[in-house]
């Protein structure tokens, strides 16, 4: 397994504090290392009001789990069962896992894994005055929420964490500022990006976006362009095995700009 000393080539994960480890243990399986620059970290909402309305979001109609994240925070708030009558959604197939590793095994997910592609799932195209559970957190997902609501939905959101911002550590910024190895960006969330970015001086800002970007969605990657990023691959989807294959791809091609 690869260590940072060793490592023939390193993945940037931009994932909150702790959520980085199985990403780590799959990049070291093919000699890579992992350099963690986290700018947030997920609080479970743990008080009353947000149980109570996870409780009525979880006895809709349809229920839809907008991340992992939403997944573990839902299930450490109450336990998740299924009705038979219900129909449980998920923005992709990596919050489909999540769902089904809790127990739940009939979840419809779309191939392409962002509200886009949720939107066109035949379960959320006759949904007028249908009941939506919607499990997710503040400002997460803001494309969908007014596509639903136009199609006559009810959504009854339940914010089960949130994210907190957090200053990126010196220990990475240093690490990332004296990288010599060939280096991918993952991209899985646009917000993250952000705050990093916002976060970096200059000089190592232009570092960073002058590695491959590996995204995980069309949008991310339409964001990473305008972020300054020029060389962008689309992964196809956003599990780790499928934007390490394409963080290898990145870096086994020649830069054209080189």
């Amino acid at each position: 397994m690869a260590s940072g000393k060793d490592a023939g080539w390193y993945v940037i994960s931009l994932r909150p504090q702790g959520a980085h480890e199985a990403l780590r243990r799959a990049a070291a399986r093919r000699g890579a290392a992992l350099l963690a620059i986290s700018p947030w970290r997920i609080v479970v909402r743990e008080d009353d009001d947000a149980r109570d309305a996870l409780a009525r979001a979880l006895d809709a109609e349809r229920v839809l789990f907008t991340s992992p994240a939403a997944v573990a925070a839902a299930a450490r708030l109450q336990p998740l069962r299924a009705r038979r009558d219900q129909i449980w959604l998920a923005v992709g197939s990596g919050t489909a896992l999540a769902l089904r590793r809790q127990g739940i095994p009939r979840v419809s997910a779309p191939a392409r894994m962002d509200s886009e592609g949720l939107l066109s799932l035949p379960e959320l195209q006759s949904i007028a005055g249908q009941r939506i559970g919607f499990v997710t957190a503040p400002a997460g997902r803001n494309l969908l929420v007014p596509g639903l609501e136009a199609r006559g939905a009810e959504l009854l959101r339940a914010d089960v964490y949130t994210r907190v911002d957090t200053v990126l550590s010196h220990r990475g910024l240093r690490a990332l500022e004296d990288l010599r190895a060939p280096a991918c960006v993952l991209i899985s969330s646009g917000g993250a990006l952000e705050r990093v970015l916002a976060q970096l001086p200059e000089t190592t800002r232009a570092k960073l976006s002058r590695m491959p970007a590996v995204t995980a969605s069309e949008r991310l990657s339409e964001q990473a362009a305008q972020a300054g990023f020029s060389r962008i691959v689309l992964a196809a989807g956003p599990r780790n095995s499928q934007l390490l294959d394409s963080a290898e791809s990145a870096l086994l091609r020649p830069d054209p700009l080189a």
